[in-house]
C-alpha cells in the first residue's frame, strides 16, 4: 500500500462517523481537497489535513505509520492549536508551502457555498472569514 492509499484509509476510518455543515458524509471534503492538488506529498497532506484537529488521530501515529516530516511538519501546521485565533493560525501556515498550498485548496472547498442546502448569516459570516484567510495566504 502506497502512503497516499494509507493517507485515504486513516482518513476515511477516522471521520467515517462525521458529516459535514451540509450533512454529507465528512470524508468527502478532504477527498476532494486532495483531488484538487497536484503532488503526491500535497495529496497526502490533504487528506489527512482535518484528521489531527477533529479525530483522536495524533502525529505520533502516523509517524509510526510511515509518515515522515515532509507529510507531519505542514500537516501540524494545518491543525489549529486551542490557544491560537484564526488568523494567528493562518500566519503560521503562510510560513511552510506545502500547508499554505493545501489551505488554499481547504479554504476553496469550504467557500462553495452550494454544498449547504439552506444557509444561514452564520454561514455567510465563515464564508467572509474563510475569504480574508485566503487573501491573507495569498499575500504572503
Amino acid at each position: 500500500m502506497s502512503l497516499l492509499e494509507l493517507a485515504i484509509d486513516i482518513a476515511t476510518k477516522a471521520h467515517e462517523s462525521q458529516v459535514d455543515k451540509g450533512g454529507d458524509p465528512y470524508i468527502n471534503h478532504p477527498l476532494r481537497v486532495m483531488n484538487s492538488c497536484d503532488t503526491e506529498e500535497t495529496k497526502i497532506i490533504a487528506v489527512l489535513h482535518d484528521v489531527i484537529e477533529d479525530t483522536d488521530i495524533t502525529i505520533d501515529y502516523l509517524r509510526n505509520k510511515g509518515f515522515g516530516d515532509n507529510i507531519l511538519v505542514p500537516l501540524s501546521l494545518l491543525t489549529r492549536g486551542k490557544n491560537e485565533s484564526y488568523m494567528q493560525y493562518i500566519d503560521k501556515i503562510s510560513k511552510n508551502e506545502k500547508a499554505k498550498a493545501v489551505k488554499l485548496k481547504d479554504l476553496k472547498d469550504n467557500m462553495n457555498i452550494k454544498r449547504i442546502p439552506n444557509p444561514t448569516e452564520k454561514d455567510f459570516n465563515r464564508l467572509k472569514k474563510y475569504k480574508k484567510a485566503e487573501s491573507r495566504l495569498l499575500n504572503s
